[in-house]
């Protein structure tokens, strides 16, 4: 039996990203911007002069972002396109900059390695639309609207959200596909629409094929 053979036979064990370093100059500098982003404080721990490490987790997010001193030998502000996923890029800028935040205007590419376009997508489709920012280090921060995965990219037998935003625009976009699927059907009144909305939000998320 080869290894790759008795590799595929071993059940796969959950690798949770759960935290990524970013350096820093000023850590009670960066500590104020990204609390002023409303961001999560979870802990601010010191060990003497040599250590210390905050932790911050962006609103919605599973994984979280420690600085600090002590953690890492990469320069400054090094870091760069770090991927914050929104499901409504023109609010999620809004409520940014509504924090003092310096966010570019919103741009979207007509294909994968095709020249930026000024604005959203026209068409609203997910991973084409972006806008940045940074911390006072220079840390780079990438926006980016997703609200249909690709196939593959989440587990088809879980659908999450994490928070009451995501779910309401989940929801709204059914809506408007749901009014589409009753001009088609004649008009009528669906009294099912509970279980049409169900279905086109898993099937949404998983990247699945949408009820018509």
């Amino acid at each position: 039996m080869t290894n790759a053979t008795k590799t595929s036979n071993v059940q796969t064990v959950d690798l949770k990203l759960e935290v990524v370093v970013i350096p820093v100059s000023d850590v009670d500098r960066a500590k104020r911007f990204y609390d002023g982003l409303g961001w999560r404080l979870d802990a601010d721990f010191a060990v003497g002069d040599a250590f210390r490490v905050v932790q911050f987790t962006p609103p919605g997010s599973l994984s979280s972002i420690h600085f600090g001193t002590g953690l890492t030998s990469a320069a400054p502000g090094s870091a760069s396109g770090l991927y914050l996923v929104v499901s409504d890029i023109e609010a999620a800028r809004a409520q940014l900059i509504g924090r003092s935040a310096e966010v570019s205007e919103v741009i979207h590419r007509a294909g994968p390695g095709q020249p930026p376009i000024n604005g959203r997508d026209p068409e609203g489709r997910s991973y084409r639309s972006y806008a940045s920012f940074s911390d006072p280090d220079g840390n780079g921060w990438l926006l980016q609207e997703v609200t249909e995965r690709l196939p593959g990219r989440v587990d088809a037998d879980i659908t999450t959200f994490t928070s009451s935003i995501e779910l309401a625009a989940a929801l709204r976009r059914a809506a408007a596909a749901h009014g589409e699927h009753e001009k088609r059907t004649g008009g009528k009144h669906d009294e099912n629409w509970p279980d049409w909305y169900a279905e086109y939000i898993v099937e949404e998320q998983a990247g699945g094929p949408l009820p018509s």
